[in-house]
């Protein structure tokens, strides 16, 4: 068994399940992991095999400077988020924030763009399958196509677009839980795809982990591009991404980034 599945429980860390038992500090008002991004790829592999008939799977969600603005104004969501089993920092601020100012530090980013690269090369390894649910599905195809041809011998067992309610979401609910596949990518954006963990969480019993994923799709489909990895580093990917959809994310930013900075100052430990 892995030392990350063996750690035992001290100030800084919490059972996120049974089963999984991190480190964790407060970063910015949330429950961060206290992992890096290859010790949550394999903690990923090990759990989606370890939860095969398990009949409840675990959540992982992210954290960045919106998440933790949104959280603190809103209530709804900030029960989501405390539903999840692990939360990732998804945010430069986050990490450097946690090296100033909390007991335990982050060792580094764990953005969900790079993460998904570092887990699907690991399930091929291990045979472990994929569902990828989400974008539009012009967009979600695409994904699907480039990722298959990186990855010709990982198994994705199926996937669909993330524009689903009412009966039709139930019965897609129905069949992915058919496939049972070891994990399942939800791309639907904050806070859609954290309300889609607790609302299905119980029906997706053959499922042995949910990540919430935000834009993945759009970064795997080549529709969007990341930052140059100095900018990434600098704490200045808003900007770039800014540049790139003024309209979506101007106002966004605007408002949530010095809430942001303002609950890393106040709510770290």
């Amino acid at each position: 068994m892995s030392p990350l599945l063996e750690m035992a429980a001290g100030s800084e860390r919490t059972a996120c399940n049974r089963l999984l038992c991190v480190p964790q500090t407060t970063v910015g008002g949330l429950r961060i992991a206290v992992l890096d991004r290859t010790e949550t790829a394999r903690l990923m592999i090990e759990m989606a095999i370890r939860r095969r008939g398990m009949g409840i799977p675990l959540l992982m969600s992210s954290a960045n400077g919106e998440v933790l603005s949104r959280c603190a104004s809103d209530a709804h969501l900030a029960q989501l988020m405390a539903e999840m089993d692990l939360v990732n920092a998804d945010g430069q601020p986050l990490v450097l924030a946690s090296r100033l100012l909390c007991r335990t530090k982050l060792p580094e980013r764990v953005a969900t763009t790079d993460l998904f690269h570092d887990v699907a090369s690991l399930a091929m390894e291990h045979a472990v399958t994929f569902y990828m649910l989400g974008a539009m599905e012009t967009e979600n195809r695409r994904a699907i196509e480039r990722v298959r041809q990186v990855y010709p011998s990982l198994s994705i067992v199926g996937h669909c677009h993330g524009y689903l309610s009412g009966d039709a979401l139930a019965r897609k609910v129905e069949e992915i839980n058919s496939l049972a596949p070891d994990i399942v990518w939800v791309a639907l954006g904050v806070p859609r795809e954290q309300e889609f963990c607790s609302r299905f969480r119980q029906a997706l019993c053959n499922v042995g982990i949910i990540k919430t994923s935000g834009g993945l799709f759009n970064f795997l489909s080549g529709a969007r591009k990341r930052a140059p990895a100095w900018m990434q580093k600098s704490c200045l990917e808003w900007m770039y991404r800014t540049k790139e959809e003024p309209r979506r994310l101007f106002w966004r930013y605007f408002i949530t980034s010095p809430h942001a900075l303002l609950l890393l100052i106040t709510r770290s430990a």
